[in-house]
Formats: C-alpha cells, structure tokens, sequence
C-alpha cells in the first residue's frame, strides 16, 4: 500500500521545511511507482482536485499580501517538483514497457522475408524493346518524334495525295484541317530526313491512331517502322534485313514470302507474309524503296541516294509472339492477364 505524505496543518501554519520535507517523500513515493497505472493513481492523489496540494492553494485567498507572496512561492515549488518527478517516472515506465515488449518480441532475421508483389513491363514494352534490341544491334538509331502531327508530315511529304482513302474522316482523327493524331510513324522520318545528312539509318517506334476498333484493331496502337538511307540501298539489302529479323524475333528459321503491294511513301512496294505453324500464311508488315518524290520533298537528291523503308504493327506480332488472339486484352488492365507476362 502506497502511504500518501501529508502536510496536515492550516498555510499559514507551515514553514519552508514543511514543503520540502513533503515535496522529498512524494518525489521518493512518485519513483517507487511500479507501473502506469500506480503512477496516474498517484497524480490523482497528489495533485488532483481533492489532493491536499489544491486544499492549501484555496487558503491563498485568506492570506495577507506578503503571504501570499511567501506561501505562493512554497506551493509553486512543491508543484514544479511534484510535475518534474511525475514527468521523468513516467518517461522511465515508458522505456521500461518498450524493453520488456522489445524482449517478448524477439524478431527472428533468419527467417525469409515476406514477399513483395513486383511489378513487371507490359508484353507491348516487352514486345517493342525485343524489337528495338535486334534493329540498335543491325546500327540503328531510334527516333521519335510528335504525335499530334500536321497533315504535311502525316501526308503530303509522304507522296499521299489528296484523294487517298488514308485521308479520309472516317479513318484518321483530326482536329481541324490542319492537324491530326498521326496515323503512322512516318512523320518521324520525314523530319529525321530533313534534319540529317545521309547515310541514315532509323527506327520509329511510338503510339499511332486510327478510327477502328475490334478484335484485331484499336483505335490507339502501337508501331514500329525504318529507314535506311545510302548511295546504296536497295531491295535485296532490305529482303535480307527484314528476313534476318524475323528469324531472330521468332527465334527459329522462319518461312517468309514478299509480295508485291503498293503504298505511296515506296516504289517498288511489298507486303511480307509468313508461314503459320498451321500451315497458313499471315501478313506481318509492309515495305519498299522509299519514292524519290518522298527523298526530294526532303532536301536528298534521289539520283544519289537510295533508301528503303519498313513498318509493322507492334501489337500483332505480340499476338503471334504470345498466341494471343484478342488485341483488346492489352488494353484492358486485367492484372489477370498481365500477370501472366512478369
């Protein structure tokens, strides 16, 4: 049982060496406290509103101004100390209590460590650096360039004309008459042309827009395309490129056929298929010897320089790559389905 000091005579009655002898055996008393709870019992019965403390403090009203003076200064004392003393019995439980759980709670660093879920790279980044890696590795660069495009760099200096059904509402999205979300990357060669002196050689991956939307088509995608530039490109240069290419993607020997095609930007044109392990064949990309009328609009003098170009949707050969057979589940955040490719 805690024995509570007490003063136990009238203020006026007491001397200096009341309060500090009272002041010494509850200071004693407050550091004997055990726990937190002892210690606010104790602040309650030394320092609460029926403690002897508040008592005496009530009899200051009775005294004379000199005592007030005096006695005001004894209970000021009494109260700094008792307040000091509770304040570092506390402070010392505290550390007490942490210690004694930090002991309870021995922490085994043997033990493995909990997972942590990570995150990994989209199969289109995945797809689009396994790309960029062979083309870096063939000495291209990679360039990019804006998205909202003007009809100029979208169109015209690519040799399509006015009439050509790329141009039309129904396929491109505009803004106004002047400018549009690209439809393909090839602005960024026209730009890396008119900036650059050949010899060039280019890779354009970026985001590309269309109106079309279904199971093999989105109205945002993602593409790829090239260039090479030299006094001596040409199209046997580009069949073994793009050959070369696939059979590194793929990983195998592919079986791989060039058909003839037509596309404004080259001259002659080709549109590449390959053979399916089902036996069909499938069309994976577009290319040709870039139009002089393409080399002149940019400043390159086409009776010394020859270039050739290519282009692919990076979003079917993820599909092939991965036997994907919906486009939409790119696009769709599935963490299902995305995790499938960490």
């Amino acid at each position: 049982m805690m024995t509570i000091p007490t003063l136990n005579k009238p203020l006026s009655n007491l001397c200096e060496q009341d309060f500090i002898k009272f002041a010494d055996s509850a200071c004693t008393l407050i550091s004997q406290a055990p726990d937190e709870n002892q210690l606010q019992e104790l602040k309650v019965q030394l320092q609460g509103k029926k403690s002897e403390l508040v008592a005496l403090s009530k009899q200051m009203g009775g005294l004379d101004v000199d005592d007030k003076k005096v006695y005001g200064g004894y209970l000021h004392e009494l109260r700094t100390r008792l307040t000091t003393a509770f304040d570092h019995q506390g402070q010392l439980l505290a550390q007490k209590a942490l210690n004694e759980r930090l002991t309870a709670e021995q922490i085994d660093i043997t033990l493995p460590a909990r997972g942590v879920p990570a995150g990994g790279l989209h199969p289109i980044t995945k797809i689009t650096e396994r790309m960029k890696q062979f083309f870096v590795q063939a000495g291209f660069s990679v360039a990019t360039g804006p998205e909202v495009e003007s009809d100029y760099y979208n169109f015209e200096a690519l040799n399509i004309p006015s009439h050509h059904p790329a141009r039309a509402m129904h396929d491109t999205f505009y803004f106004d008459a002047h400018y549009l979300l690209r439809t393909h990357t090839s602005g960024v060669q026209i730009r890396t042309m008119e900036k650059n002196e050949p010899p060039l050689r280019i890779i354009c991956p970026g985001r590309v827009y269309r109106c079309d939307s279904d199971q093999t088509h989105s109205p945002m995608f993602h593409q790829m395309e090239g260039l090479m530039i030299s006094k001596s490109s040409n199209f046997a240069e580009l069949k073994g490129l793009i050959h070369e290419f696939l059979d590194a993607f793929f990983g195998k020997k592919m079986t791989v056929r060039f058909r003839p095609s037509f596309f404004p930007f080259t001259e002659p044109s080709a549109e590449v298929d390959i053979l399916s392990d089902n036996g069909k064949w499938l069309e994976v990309l577009g290319c040709g010897m870039v139009h002089p009328k393409v080399l002149q609009n940019c400043g390159i003098n086409p009776d010394e320089y020859t270039g050739f170009a290519f282009g692919l949707g990076i979003e079917r050969f993820a599909m092939l790559y991965y036997g994907i057979d919906d486009l939409r589940l790119f696009f769709q955040n599935d963490l299902r389905f995305l995790k499938q490719f960490g």
